[in-house]
């Protein structure tokens, strides 16, 4: 039996075509990030760049996908691109280990992506691939704060200059309108208030890894990342199969 006859029964052999001829990036594999990356594999997304420094570390395991026991310590894109090779081995798979900042994206975007994920928790980073896509005339959709929240039924999917009540949100608009770009991302974000008020154990705290300030950890539920995770995979597929597809099915 062919794994993706029950994908080819609902959207029909054009659009899985369509679908092993695309190429999509992930930034971010964390507990959005890693998915999406789901979602987009089980779809038969064909070329799958995934991109991420850090490794899989004992907070993860309450929310993260490709986070397990077994492979803690590990490269989160190696995790990736090895469960996407469990899934679909015709997938051109491309873990990166690396960092996200300006010098690295120019490198990390080519050759030329058909839609970019952004699943980044760094402002820096996040506004730096944002602007950077939006620049290059990349379709982006990006992921805004999971943390905090546990009502999915307040989450929402519009352009980010239409975004209200979500702190991370005005923030990323505010560095955007600074480079002149007030519109035309697409995101995932959420209406409820963040509940930030308790501290985190000092004991329960990872040391921090890469550029820029250590961030004080957020709550997050199992099922809130992985929804939004979900989401912003659907917009990537909507992007590449074009709304006439679906409407088709």
């Amino acid at each position: 039996m062919r794994w993706y006859s029950r994908s080819e029964l609902l959207l029909g052999e054009a659009a899985l075509d369509r679908l092993r001829g695309a190429r999509v990036t992930v930034f971010g594999l964390g507990g959005v990030g890693s998915f999406a990356v789901e979602a987009l594999a089980r779809a038969g997304v064909g070329h799958l760049r995934l991109v991420d420094h850090d490794v899989v570390g004992p907070s993860n395991l309450n929310r993260q996908l490709f986070a397990l026991r077994s492979t803690l310590g590990q490269p989160k894109a190696e995790v990736a691109a090895a469960r996407v090779r469990d899934i679909n081995p015709g997938c051109d798979v491309d873990p990166r280990v690396t960092f996200i900042h300006t010098d690295t994206l120019p490198n990390l975007l080519e050759p030329r992506p058909d839609v970019v994920i952004d699943a980044i928790d760094s402002m820096t980073c996040k506004v730096a691939l944002m602007r950077t896509a939006h620049e290059s005339g990349l379709p982006i959709i990006s992921a805004m704060g999971a943390g905090g929240r546990t009502d999915s039924s307040q989450l929402r999917v519009g352009d980010l200059s239409h975004t209200r009540l979500c702190p991370l949100a005005a923030r990323v608009r505010k560095e955007l309108r600074k480079h002149g770009i007030s519109r035309g991302i697409r995101c995932v974000y959420s209406l409820e208030p963040a509940d930030n008020k308790r501290p985190a154990n000092p004991l329960d705290i990872e040391p921090h890894r890469g550029p820029g300030r250590a961030r004080r950890p957020v709550g997050t539920i199992s099922y809130m990342p992985a929804i939004v995770g979900m989401m912003v995979a659907e917009e990537a597929l909507r992007l590449l199969l074009s709304a006439t597809t679906w409407s088709q099915t």
